[in-house]
């Protein structure tokens, strides 16, 4: 995969659980390297962001990445786009760092010596070579959404989903979460409650009751969002 952003296309999708509508006519094009969706809980955003590499599949309507539809051409949709999930804990599926890193390569038939190589090249790049072999449940809350972030990242897609990665970290381990965003060549789509993280974003979704409600630069779409979440 190249860096070049795949083009994201949500077309009339609406989405419910049960009875429950969670999206409603969604028509959006994703294009910006670094796009924030932000919302109160449960107001579609979480699902709006896993229907972007297939994990969640809409109802009505029509997701499109790189003109591939998520309902047909999944596998090949995930190969464009990569997913870093809020909890480390339900990513990482390897006991050992380098072998939880090296997973997925493995998996693209990609031979011994390069699968070493990019694996050395991913810890050393997030600070973990001197944790190569230790259990991974053994490392601290940032460093398994760091090791999250490079079995995500050494499969090279051109997109980057990331649901909510700093809820569950202490400041030193959000900030250093958000240098990593920020220090990525990839486009980087990112749900949160951390307003912090996405001042310097390009473009911000604010999600209310499964629609829309603000999709601007930062400061006006942040600003319409604290208005319509404290009425001020």
């Amino acid at each position: 995969m190249t860096s070049a952003t795949a083009a994201i296309s949500f077309d009339r999708v609406s989405h419910a659980f049960g009875d429950k509508p969670v999206l409603r006519d969604i028509s959006l094009t994703l294009k910006e390297k670094r796009i924030a969706i932000v919302g109160a809980n449960g107001s579609g955003k979480s699902t709006f962001a896993r229907m972007i590499n297939g994990l969640q599949l809409p109802d009505q309507g029509r997701v499109t990445v790189a003109g591939l539809d998520t309902a047909k051409d999944g596998k090949a949709v995930r190969q464009h786009v990569g997913f870093v999930f809020q909890n480390p804990d339900n990513q990482i599926v390897f006991p050992i760092v380098e072998e939880d890193i090296a997973f997925g390569m493995k998996n693209l038939g990609l031979k011994k010596p390069e699968i070493e190589t990019k694996t050395a090249e991913m810890l050393a790049r997030y600070g973990l070579e001197g944790h190569r072999t230790h259990p991974a449940h053994l490392l601290s809350g940032g460093q398994k959404q760091l090791l999250a972030i490079s079995g995500v990242l050494v499969m090279a897609p051109e997109v980057i989903v990331f649901d909510e990665p700093t809820t569950l970290l202490d400041l030193r381990n959000k900030m250093r979460v958000a240098e990593a965003i920020e220090a990525l060549d990839q486009t980087a789509i990112v749900v949160t409650h951390d307003l912090d993280l996405i001042a310097g974003f390009d473009r911000v979704i604010v999600f209310d009751d499964g629609r829309v409600l603000a999709d601007d630069a930062p400061s006006p779409a942040l600003a319409r969002y604290v208005e319509a979440m404290t009425g001020v």
